[in-house]
């Protein structure tokens, strides 16, 4: 009959103190009262799985349990009178208890911090070359600078409306009657300067109603128009 194989799976800890943290938080007992009898039996357990499986037991493993040890021999001495009575032995393993934890506490922050920093990639600082120039400021510059920006600033400023007047606030010319007016003037003077009828409109919009009529005429070639020494003459097409 085969016998049943028996194994044993170890945690790796990073020392002694480790180890001890690691039985604590197993037990789930106070780090302030430490149980030293309880502790020191699993601890010297492990330190024998240690040995069976051929692993280094270093002497910082074997100084804790001479430590541990001694800390149960003094629990188990008899106190007779309360002068008697000290420090408990076990407050400077406590006390470096709790400094292995902040210190181990920090280190694995450390490892998360280096674990989401490992992927990134960052370009060094370029150092500035000799050509690198020194500004020097007068209150004059800066008055000139304040000035220029106010001015920029009041350009971007929608305009007055007093350069509107003659277009908003009245009412647009209509083409058509711009379109009989051109018709009624070549049929009487056979040919118009077109310069003359821009200068006889009375507003922007007429002026505009102007322009449209003429190029309405000469799409529709009803209107010729023939460029001159100094402007436009417009004449019926045909002529």
């Amino acid at each position: 009959m085969a016998t049943e194989q028996v194994t044993y799976h170890l945690d790796s800890f990073d020392g002694p103190l480790d180890l001890l943290l690691h039985l604590i938080s197993k037990n789930k007992v106070s780090i302030y009262d430490i149980p030293i009898a309880q502790i020191l039996e699993q601890y010297l357990d492990h330190l024998a799985q240690m040995k069976e499986l051929d692993l280094e037991v270093t002497s910082e493993f074997v100084a804790m349990a001479a430590q541990l040890m001694y800390i149960k021999s003094k629990m188990l001495l008899p106190v007779y009178e309360e002068a008697e009575q000290g420090e408990d032995p076990r407050a400077q393993l406590v006390e470096a208890l709790l400094e292995y934890q902040r210190y181990k506490e920090a280190g694995g922050q450390l490892a998360q911090r280096m674990e989401l920093g490992r992927d990134l990639y960052t370009k060094p600082p370029e150092p500035l070359g000799p050509a690198a120039r020194e500004y020097h400021y007068t209150a004059e510059v800066l008055a000139r600078a304040v000035r220029t920006i106010l001015d920029r600033y009041e350009r971007k400023m929608p305009p007055p409306t007093a350069l509107f007047s003659g277009v908003v606030g009245r009412e647009p010319v209509p083409v058509s009657a711009k379109i009989q007016r051109i018709l009624h003037l070549l049929a009487r003077y056979r040919q118009v300067d077109l310069e003359q009828l821009l200068l006889e409109s009375q507003s922007r919009s007429e002026v505009v109603s102007v322009f449209l009529a003429v190029l309405e005429l000469s799409k529709s070639r009803r209107l010729q128009i023939d460029g001159v020494a100094g402007g436009y003459i417009l004449t019926l097409a045909g002529d």
